[in-house]
């Protein structure tokens, strides 16, 4: 079974949702395929990939998809910047810092994040990387710039690099999880999957808009 991710196995959902399955499920052999979410969604309708699981709701994609959990946005800062010093960040706090952004992984839904947050008419200044994210976290740690990651990204440690959770004015920000798959996929893997899914997150996955 291929799988496809764009976020960090070092903490969070993810990570325990897999261990779970290679726990119940030994003998089934699984295959991890990293990439941006648009990158991800068409692999999946190629049938290069079985499963995706890609941060925010994919107006490309009319096949089947289920709601699984948030992840609290936060804020990679270098261990000696100013803002270390505050308990959270609000987004407007980051206006004028530079920012590194991957093209890899939630990428671009940081950057929409960002242009909704924060508007066009003064956009932060943005450093792109075609990188993964652990040499982007190394890039913090040795004053880069500040980088957006997912909360699932901060269970390992990086020198010189401090989390911040970023806030609006209505608490932390969050984006939505959720796993994307072909209805006529015949791998006999992936129910099983699916059904572990709807197993761990029952009240997520009976809502209205998971499919």
């Amino acid at each position: 079974m291929t799988i496809g991710i764009h976020t960090s196995l070092s903490a969070g959902n993810l990570r325990a949702t897999l261990i779970e399955h290679r726990h119940r499920f030994p003998d089934v052999d699984r295959q991890l395929v990293d990439g941006a979410s648009d990158h991800l969604i068409s692999d999946l309708a190629s049938s290069a990939i079985d499963v995706a699981f890609v941060a925010g709701l994919s107006p490309r994609w009319s096949d089947r998809s289920l709601l699984l959990w948030s992840e609290r946005v936060v804020a990679a800062l270098p261990a000696n910047h100013p803002l270390t010093g505050r308990d959270v960040i609000h987004w407007g706090e980051l206006r004028h810092e530079s920012l590194l952004m991957s093209q890899r992984g939630p990428g671009p839904e940081f950057l929409k994040l960002l242009d909704s947050k924060l508007g066009s008419s003064d956009p932060c200044p943005l450093v792109r990387h075609d990188v993964v994210l652990d040499r982007l976290l190394s890039l913090v740690g040795v004053d880069w710039g500040i980088l957006l990651v997912l909360e699932s990204a901060t269970g390992a440690v990086y020198p010189g690099v401090t989390f911040r959770e970023v806030h609006d004015a209505e608490g932390p920000t969050r984006l939505s999880l959720r796993a994307y798959w072909r209805q006529d996929n015949a791998n006999p893997s992936l129910r099983p999957l699916l059904d572990l899914l709807r197993e761990r997150y029952p009240d997520i996955s009976a809502a209205p808009d998971a499919s």
